[in-house]
């Protein structure tokens, strides 16, 4: 791997991270509820993103990949999770009632930050698509290695836009 395909690998997730979607909505929800939370929820879509590089890296990935139903399953797992923060988002909705003030515990805020990005089939279908096309096998480094370095930067690209955006809502 060299650096032109790591600054072309950055490039694409830079501009992949900055497209709204279900995360965005997420650290803006805990940007909304309380700036405290930001941190934990950008930390537990981290531990998400982590989770998936490692299970790409690893090659479980590409075995789940291959298996229909295991992407199905995952894909209603991540699609029920998701009605679930809506349901709840609708029911608590961000900005509390006077009076009414709502703790929410950091790890609560992890816990559902990992179960979004973990849970996320386009993360790891992202994952499985995009990164094994920057590697490259004559490289000095094992392919398992290079898509663990892509999916780092992937993640900290991540959380780099996510606190921001977290910050700013």
């Amino acid at each position: 791997m060299n650096l032109h395909t790591l600054l072309a690998f950055w490039t694409i997730s830079i501009l992949l991270v900055a497209t709204p979607v279900a995360d965005w909505a997420y650290v803006i929800s805990a940007g909304i509820r309380d700036h405290a939370a930001v941190v934990p929820a950008v930390f537990g879509l981290f531990l998400g993103y982590i989770a998936i590089t490692g299970t790409v890296a690893g090659g479980i990935g590409a075995l789940v990949a291959g298996m229909p139903l295991a992407v199905t399953l995952l894909t209603f797992a991540g699609a029920a999770y998701l009605i679930k923060l809506g349901i709840s988002l609708l029911r608590h909705p961000p900005l509390p009632k006077e009076g009414h003030e709502r703790e929410t515990s950091a790890r609560r805020w992890i816990t559902k930050g990992f179960a979004i990005s973990g849970l996320n089939p386009k993360a790891l279908l992202f994952f499985l698509a995009l990164l094994p096309q920057f590697t490259n096998p004559g490289s000095s480094l094992p392919i398992f290695l290079q898509i663990a370095i892509l999916g780092c930067v992937h993640t900290i690209n991540c959380v780099s836009i996510y606190l921001m955006v977290g910050f700013g809502g």
